[in-house]
């Protein structure tokens, strides 16, 4: 069990639908991760921007983005972790890739289709719970349209971290940051949001304002609106020690989930 998570947020310009330019891209960024850095978090749907035209840009699990992940992670001793389009069984969907150094890899399919794009046209829906384990932590994965939908993110499995993948416009970016800091205050964990900058083919903008809140909503790393890595170290011990202190989620509410 690893005490510390030092993590790495690395807010980039995507080019539409041009998965090798944007790895060729990324890559400057990557190599200026810091050799501390625990894990990599890339945005939403990173090899391609938020496209709705899947077939253009799919991949298998088997693929060069996920291969490429896999060299990276090694090369950085770190895990290395976003988003992609992945083809399945003739099924799209919009996964969060996770790829740790001895190669291993978990994933999770976005359950909340983003409907206002027709997002649920073309993707198929996750339905996974997206709990993973890494180092002693355990470790919840979320995309994007997700952060609204509070009762999927409700820590009930005792998660450590919470992570949102994200690209999220610029007219809802307030919505952004005040989401992603409920959820952490809410479920008394670390969360994380990654988001990307630049304009896609569509013409959004988008702001960056990827940031990690402490399970208090204090903030313990924040990025502006332009491409850059932002790194900062969490701590297990002590989030424990404040879970034990106020006990809120001793009084969380019972649901099922239908």
């Amino acid at each position: 069990m690893k005490n510390e998570l030092n993590v790495a947020l690395i807010q980039t310009n995507l080019v539409w639908e041009q998965p090798k330019v944007n790895r060729e891209h990324i890559e400057s960024f990557l190599k200026a991760v810091s050799k501390e850095a625990d894990i990599v978090f890339l945005p939403e749907m990173f090899s391609s921007g938020f496209t709705m035209n899947p077939e253009r840009v799919a991949e298998s699990m088997l693929g060069t983005t996920v291969e490429w992940m896999k060299n990276w992670s090694i090369k950085l001793d770190s895990a290395v972790a976003g988003s992609l389009v992945i083809e399945e069984e003739g099924k799209f969907y919009n996964r969060f890739v996770w790829v740790n150094t001895d190669g291993s890899i978990h994933y999770y399919n976005k359950k909340h289709l983003f409907t206002l794009a027709g997002e649920d046209q073309v993707y198929q829906e996750g339905d996974l719970d997206g709990i993973i384990q890494f180092k002693g932590w355990n470790v919840c994965l979320r995309v994007c349209y997700d952060l609204r939908f509070p009762v999927w993110a409700r820590n009930t499995k005792d998660y450590d971290l919470l992570v949102y993948v994200a690209n999220w416009p610029a007219p809802r970016i307030h919505a952004w940051d005040t989401l992603l800091q409920a959820r952490a205050i809410e479920n008394m964990s670390y969360a994380v949001g990654v988001n990307r900058v630049g304009e896609d083919a569509k013409n959004n903008q988008y702001p960056g304002h990827s940031a990690v809140y402490d399970c208090l909503g204090a903030t313990k790393g924040l990025a502006g609106k332009t491409e850059g890595i932002t790194e900062t170290t969490l701590n297990k011990k002590d989030q424990d020690i404040i879970r034990t202190q106020l006990n809120f989620l001793s009084d969380r509410d019972s649901f099922l989930l239908q």
